[in-house]
């Protein structure tokens, strides 16, 4: 794990645990705290990898031998 990943996710751990207190003192009930919880959850580690991802996958995006795109992997604007 990369410590940008690991900074990103803590912090969205710590964003999660001061929604979910609010949440309690405001009277919502405790189902539905955990689950925001689990959707924020997913939502946080599903960014964090996005934000952290190197370019290695750059210019897969395209079906066969890349035939009318440019090196960046974008098709040509007309």
């Amino acid at each position: 794990m990369s410590s940008s990943f690991g900074l990103y996710l803590i912090g969205f751990i710590i964003l999660i645990i001061g929604l979910a207190l609010g949440a309690h003192l405001a009277g919502m009930p405790t189902t539905w705290i955990a689950v925001g919880v689990i959707c924020l959850l997913g939502i946080g580690i599903l960014s964090a990898v996005k934000k952290t991802q190197t370019g290695s996958r750059a210019g897969t995006g395209s079906a066969g031998t890349g035939a009318g795109t440019r090196p960046g992997g974008n098709p040509p604007r007309y």
